[in-house]
């Protein structure tokens, strides 16, 4: 019986020995194997991302809202043809990222910059053999204007883009929703253009 106690008693020293082990050996491969390898490459690619922007400002590339404006937009009254649109609300955050302080008075400007046009378009590219559109084509068109105190500083530009995207009439809120993304977009797209021409404003 002695036998057998010491037996089992020995078999069950190995077994814990062997769990333990297994749980050292896991440990191990937390602390030093996955997490090691884990954080390794999230310094490389934080390392890549940081040598691919400093590549493109070598090459003369500036990220969006990068560019300063110039000395006589720092005050700007910005006159909105409507300041709900796509084009109004992402003009003006990009105005103040930039570091425009937009003015509530006219009077206390030092520019005016006048968007005398904010109009998006839907036509109908193609239609099914039962007259139901399957295609449109949005188009957004912007006109603005910058008036110094005493001259005008830049001429009425006109900017427009247009997208066009499938239609299905099974599909109708999903479809919607795309038209509303593609809106937002060319708005963002528009307003990108718009600080270009400003910040060359001299």
């Amino acid at each position: 019986m002695v036998i057998v106690n010491s037996r089992r008693r020995n078999s069950r020293n190995v077994e814990m020995r062997r769990a333990c082990g297994v749980r050292r050996m896991w440990g191990v491969c937390r602390r030093w194997g996955v997490f090691r390898r884990w954080g390794l490459c999230r310094g490389l690619g934080a390392v890549a991302a940081f040598g691919a922007v400093l590549a493109l400002t070598a090459c003369g590339f500036r990220l969006a809202g990068g560019d300063p404006l110039p000395g006589v937009l720092a005050r700007p009254y910005l006159s909105l043809k409507d300041p709900y649109t796509d084009f109004s609300r992402e003009f003006e955050h990009q105005l103040e990222n930039s570091g425009a302080t937009l003015q509530v008075l006219r009077a206390n400007s030092t520019a005016t910059i006048d968007v005398t046009k904010d109009l998006v378009v839907q036509r109908t590219l193609s239609v099914s053999a039962q007259n139901i559109p399957t295609e449109y084509e949005l188009t957004y068109t912007v006109t603005f204007a910058v008036q110094g105190p005493d001259k005008e500083l830049l001429t009425p530009q006109t900017i427009s883009l247009s997208k066009d995207y499938s239609f299905e009439e099974n599909v109708l809120l999903a479809k919607e929703h795309e038209a509303d993304i593609l809106r937002q977009q060319m708005a963002r797209d528009l307003v990108s253009i718009a600080m270009r021409r400003l910040t060359s404003l001299k």
